[in-house]
């Protein structure tokens, strides 16, 4: 039964929020396949002060995306498109749920003609279900990729202001850079946010 497609389906509709966090971080690259459930919040963060003649630091792009108003305004934009694919794919399941339903219930009561003509509605809807599910994932991986694109551009330059206040030659992103371990003072994420949302 094709029903069973449209369900996964519907779930990969459902974490294409997600992603928007993840692809951000590195525009250049592949972009990861959906994750079944939402990753836990981080705890908050011992703020220790910048080491002092520090030449590198790091940032958090997933951090900046949950917490800054450019980052947070990107998300909801995501959520909204997804939610209402998600509600529309919704509304078409249960009007093929129940079609499925007559079919099977009436099997023995509908006319061999009623029946066949029930079926190609199904399949109809089938088919429809499919290609929307479709739609709205490649709408949504359209929006995600804009916005993307749009948020590395602003974040861009204010990455380098801050480097350039604080004296850095080199800023690694944690979530890309195969970071293994830093000290907590050279984490510039805070300072990213604070100037990025004074520059938007």
């Amino acid at each position: 039964m094709r029903v069973v497609t449209v369900v996964v389906a519907i779930g990969i509709v459902l974490t294409a929020t997600q992603s928007f966090a993840q692809q951000a971080a590195a525009p250049g690259a592949p972009k990861p396949a959906p994750q079944a459930a939402a990753p836990a919040a981080p705890a908050p963060a011992q703020v220790v002060p910048f080491p002092a003649g520090a030449k590198m630091g790091y940032i958090d792009v997933q951090q900046i995306i949950a917490e800054s108003i450019d980052g947070k305004a990107a998300s909801a934009r995501v959520k909204a498109l997804n939610d209402r694919k998600v509600a529309e794919l919704n509304e078409k399941n249960k009007v093929l749920l129940s079609d499925q339903q007559k079919l099977q219930s009436g099997a023995t009561v509908l006319s061999a003609s009623a029946r066949e003509e029930l079926q190609r509605k199904i399949d109809r809807q089938n088919t429809d279900i499919e290609r929307t599910t479709q739609d709205a994932q490649k709408e949504l991986q359209d929006l995600q990729q804009g916005l993307q694109a749009e948020f590395q551009g602003k974040l861009t330059p204010v990455i380098a202001e801050v480097s350039a206040e604080l004296g850095l030659y080199m800023v690694f992103s944690v979530g890309d850079a195969g970071l293994a371990w830093a000290s907590q003072g050279l984490n510039i994420t805070a300072d990213v946010i604070k100037k990025f949302d004074t520059k938007n």
